[in-house]
């Protein structure tokens, strides 16, 4: 049977809903559908309203809309029972699971008993960055239904090895995410030296080691702060106000909306990704969309991502002064170093069309117990 005969189904979260993992589920739809018949599954209800109280869709930007089906409510099993007979009725060649979080363990335990057909799982994060009592069991007990895995950093590897004993994997970077420059003019709007960090702020991502780099950095330069703070910005603001920085920083405290985004990314000298705990970053690859250099730390697969002195500059983590000191190279480094050509230079492995090459060869390749594509 050729590709276009072949019939995948995608399960995940798309447009309307918010995020990165919609963003990544929209467009990994659009690229599996140049080459295999593809049907798309969502939600009618991804997380209920106690555990998620904000809005989670946003109808004002459909740049990255396609045709899905809203039918699985995460929190009813007659809902995931129907859901997965729908699914088997497309008699498809591939169900991929988009898994991030074990919320969704006991939705897709129960959809992935009742499908027929291969099932792969891709693996944003084996296991949440905020781990919790029982994370390692409901996770467990999800990722050993899947056939085969792609993951998106080496240190993933490791995490499903220590529940699976031999898993069939893939080992693909997380595409970039050239679709949030819609202007498409290239146009620079940076003003002085500027600093992006930019995502929903959690503590994993380091920001107060960030707050506390700038104090140690020349004045000139600034830094940008855009994402939803959540509960935390008092503390931030507290930490901001005793360091002495306010008049350094411009802060949004709120969701970016998808057409704004470029405004942001294109204000910038380089992106600043402090995390302390790391799989991938959807960030960096919305950095690389727009060939804008990243500054990262050097944990989980940050290190695969950006090569140090070329697309970027690494760092220890948790540290404020090495911190501090990587964003003084890369300044040094600006003039000298041309990040841009580097990073298209580097494209290829994160591109959309190497993550489809990937999931293929897992997939429906039947040799070797193990496929592994740097």
């Amino acid at each position: 049977m050729s590709q276009n005969e072949k019939t995948i189904v995608v399960v995940g979260p798309v447009y309307p809903y918010k995020g990165g993992i919609s963003h990544y589920t929209g467009l990994l739809v659009r690229a599996l559908g140049k080459r295999f018949k593809v049907h798309a599954i969502s939600y009618s209800m991804q997380y209920p309203k106690l555990l998620f109280k904000k809005e989670q869709r946003d109808y004002d930007n459909d740049s990255f809309k396609v045709d899905a089906e809203f039918i699985l409510n995460t929190a009813s099993p007659f809902s995931i029972i129907k859901t997965a007979k729908r699914i088997d009725s497309l008699k498809p060649d591939l169900v991929i699971l988009q898994w991030w979080h074990p919320y969704f363990a006991p939705c897709y335990s129960i959809l992935s008993a009742g499908l027929k057909a291969r099932l792969m799982f891709i693996c944003h994060n084996v296991f949440p960055h905020e781990r919790f009592v029982m994370d390692r069991f409901l996770t467990a007990l999800t990722l050993k239904r899947g056939d085969c895995f792609i993951l998106h950093s080496k240190k993933e590897v490791s995490e499903l090895k220590s529940i699976i004993k031999h898993p069939r994997y893939g080992v693909n970077m997380h595409p970039t995410y050239e679709a949030f420059d819609f202007s498409g003019d290239g146009a620079e709007r940076t003003e002085g030296r500027t600093l992006l960090f930019f995502g929903f702020v959690r503590p994993y991502k380091g920001l107060k080691y960030l707050l506390e780099a700038m104090a140690d950095t020349d004045e000139d330069i600034r830094l940008m702060i855009v994402g939803d703070f959540g509960s935390d910005k008092e503390t931030y603001e507290r930490q901001i106000e005793e360091l002495g920085i306010a008049d350094r920083l411009e802060i949004h405290d709120e969701y970016v909306p998808d057409k704004q985004v470029e405004l942001y990314f294109k204000a910038c000298d380089a992106v600043v990704l402090p995390y302390i705990d790391a799989t991938q970053s959807g960030i960096a690859q919305i950095a690389y969309g727009f060939k804008k250099p990243v500054i990262a730390t050097d944990v989980g697969g940050l290190p695969e991502v950006v090569t140090d002195g070329e697309t970027g500059v690494i760092c220890k983590s948790a540290d404020s002064k090495a911190l501090a000191k990587a964003i003084k190279r890369f300044y040094e480094l600006k003039p000298e170093v041309d990040f841009a050509s580097n990073i298209e230079k580097d494209s290829r492995r994160f591109s959309w069309e190497q993550l489809v090459d990937t999931i293929v060869e897992v997939a429906f390749n039947q040799g070797g117990s193990v496929s592994q594509v740097k």
